[in-house]
């Protein structure tokens, strides 16, 4: 594989999360919860390296003794997207960035290879996302809950924390899927490297989405459609939740076993 198509997986970790400080380095069912999502992530069979990025000695230390890769990256950044483009700008051989957020002990190494699959097919994809369907209703209002909506060739039109599309005559019910955003993003280096630079836009400050960003500039966006969404932990609460599920067998896919 050229380098243009090498990728790397990306983990940006802060200690200093003001919902959950220290959130990286809770112990979920006996592992901090960095080295949950890094184990997942070193599933894929499609990356070929899986960093975590923070500005915390803390958080390195705990990667370096599971054995894992960290770069340490400067404290100033505003956004995770920041700290992904300092790391993404060192790897010299290195063409597709993954980033796989540092809060989601269960993500499916399934869904992060298909994420990245139509920037391997297609060296016009400059980024893509994963959307699931959502079919809870009182979900589907949530804001917390992010939507996106799609052209007839699977790239993302709008995404917003509001309902889209409105059902104008429910009594016809629905034409176009409810789908709900996951927090997955794949970039080809120069894109990422493009929305580093790019100053927040109105959508985006608006709706307080960054993804919009890329939208408001141009950069289309692919949306994969994935029957897995893996939950991922905002509050304290979450950690018993995720570790209920770790305690059902084969509820986290994993490479080689065929589930969703």
């Amino acid at each position: 594989m050229s380098h243009e198509q090498s990728v790397a997986i990306i983990i940006p970790a802060r200690y200093a999360s003001t919902r959950f400080p220290g959130k990286p380095l809770i112990s979920i069912a006996g592992k901090t919860m960095i080295q949950r999502v890094w184990e997942q992530a070193k599933q894929s069979k499609l990356a070929k390296h899986v960093i975590v990025a923070t500005d915390d000695q803390r958080i390195a230390d705990a990667v370096r003794a599971f054995g894992g890769e960290v770069r340490m990256t400067s404290d100033k950044h505003e956004s995770g997207t920041d700290r992904l483009a300092e790391v993404a700008n060192s790897l010299r051989e290195v063409g597709i960035i993954v980033n796989v957020q540092g809060d989601e002990p269960l993500i499916s190494p399934l869904v992060i290879d298909a994420a990245i699959k139509p920037l391997i097919a297609d060296r016009s994809v400059e980024m893509s996302t994963v959307a699931y369907p959502v079919k809870d209703d009182e979900k589907w209002q949530s804001p917390q809950l992010v939507k996106v909506v799609t052209d007839r060739q699977g790239f993302a039109l709008y995404f917003s924390r509001h309902p889209i599309p409105f059902l104008r005559d429910p009594g016809e019910g629905a034409r176009a899927p409810r789908l709900g955003h996951a927090g997955l993003y794949v970039y080809r280096k120069e894109c990422l490297a493009k929305l580093a630079g790019l100053a927040p836009t109105p959508l985006e400050q608006t709706e307080k989405l960054e993804q919009l960003r890329a939208l408001e500039n141009g950069i289309k966006i692919k949306v994969v459609v994935h029957e897995h969404n893996s939950p991922g932990v905002d509050v304290p609460e979450d950690i018993a939740k995720v570790e209920a599920l770790l305690a059902v067998p084969h509820v986290v896919p994993v490479v080689g076993s065929g589930a969703l």
